[in-house]
């Protein structure tokens, strides 16, 4: 992806230029994220790991897509009062 930011939702997200940097970011974040029961470190920097890691791996990419279609489902079935 040459782009320097991503789109999740309505959001636009920057994320490094570099592969290699928003890899190890990614990969940083979700370490971090695991040890979240620390102060400063948070159980957050997971899925945002995940966003940043879907940049570049498919994997990765097809799990954020499915949890952004799942959670606009289920946003839209309590919002307007749809059923499945």
């Amino acid at each position: 992806m040459s782009g320097s930011s991503i789109r999740f939702g309505k959001r636009r997200i920057a994320v490094p230029g570099n592969r290699i940097v928003r890899t190890l970011l990614g990969i940083a974040l979700v370490c971090g994220g695991l040890v979240g029961f620390l102060p400063v470190l948070g159980f957050w920097m997971v899925p945002l790991g995940l966003i940043i890691l879907s940049v570049d791996m498919p994997v990765v990419r097809r799990w954020r897509r499915r949890a952004e279609v799942a959670v606009l489902r289920r946003y839209r079935a309590s919002r307007f009062g749809e059923r499945k």
